[in-house]
């Protein structure tokens, strides 16, 4: 397997992925544009040190983003080579996993995307499945079981290389302020290798809906589970809570997990109306809201950079 990964037609596509996504560097230093010669003279040895096993990935570098809805969100920035090699591994991976994926999954998936998951979504309400179960998982990504998401893995991986080249990158450091902080838990957003990570471990909860004959809707971590009484859905919150929390090992955030009628309920920044006897969808207050408040912060950077630059050719 771990041949196959490191393929130079699969390794070449990574590149082009890398550098197509930009991004900043990682505790290296390394920029994007510096990565095709960097490989052009290092490929060779960087390849046989993955294939020894003695390559060591270099910690994440920790950036603090804000979030919509408040607060911050923090992303691991692995340097350039690392992105390679994860990309690398993502693309292999993924074509042996998507068979295995239930239909109901739309994130992080080729041919996917979050408007087929809030069709779908409308399918069920126009079914009559109008009781809405929102289920909120605390800091999903800081939070994944490194065994759990191992065990999962082992199960398809018979090549211990890519296991233990996985198992490295789910352990490598953060760097803060100079700082390495260990990690022995969660996958870092900002890792080409999250998305898919994600998907397998909670492809486990899809299943587990899926057998006990649920209607549900999941993109990446975002999951609404629909059922037809409050009773039903009431009963659903409880034990699928249970069992994320004991099988998964992950947290369901009790506080924004809520159960809710259609116009009460939110998906990817879109809710549900009623019409004519049908339930629609229109984006949502909020969304419509931060598009607003992006077009402010512009016209205000643009209000204020003719005016800077009016005064520098005064000087």
């Amino acid at each position: 397997m771990l041949e196959e990964i490191l393929h130079i037609r699969n390794v070449k596509h990574a590149v082009d992925r890398v550098i197509s996504n930009g991004g900043a560097s990682g505790i290296d230093g390394m920029q994007i544009d510096n990565l095709r010669d960097y490989l052009n003279t290092n490929w060779k040895t960087l390849r046989s040190d993955i294939l020894s096993g003695t390559y060591r990935p270099q910690a994440v570098r920790k950036v603090e983003i804000p979030k919509a809805s408040g607060g911050k969100r923090m992303l691991g920035i692995p340097t350039v080579i690392d992105r390679v090699i994860q990309q690398s591994i993502s693309q292999w991976l993924g074509l042996k996993y998507e068979g295995d994926f239930h239909d109901n999954s739309y994130g992080f998936r080729a041919n996917r995307n979050a408007h087929q998951a809030v069709s779908k979504a409308q399918e069920y309400l126009n079914l009559g499945y109008t009781w809405v179960v929102e289920l909120d998982l605390e800091q999903f990504f800081d939070q994944v079981n490194h065994d759990k998401l191992m065990h999962l893995l082992s199960k398809k991986i018979t090549d211990r290389r890519v296991l233990a080249l996985i198992g490295k990158y789910l352990r490598c450091g953060i760097m803060d302020h100079g700082l390495e902080q260990k990690r022995t838990k969660g996958t870092p957003q900002g890792s080409p290798l999250s998305p898919l990570l994600s998907n397998i471990i909670l492809n486990e909860l899809d299943t587990e809906l899926s057998s006990r004959g649920h209607r549900f809707v999941r993109y990446a971590d975002d999951c609404s589970i629909y059922t037809k009484s409050n009773k039903s859905a009431t009963r659903i919150m409880r034990n699928i809570t249970s069992y994320i929390e004991s099988t998964l090992k992950l947290k369901v955030n009790r506080e924004k997990s809520k159960l809710s009628r259609p116009s009460q309920s939110s998906l990817l920044g879109f809710s549900f109306f009623k019409t004519q006897g049908d339930w629609q969808i229109r984006i949502s207050a909020k969304s419509i809201e931060r598009i607003r408040e992006k077009l402010r912060q512009n016209t205000r950077r643009n209000t204020v950079t003719p005016m800077h630059e009016r005064l520098t050719k005064l000087r």
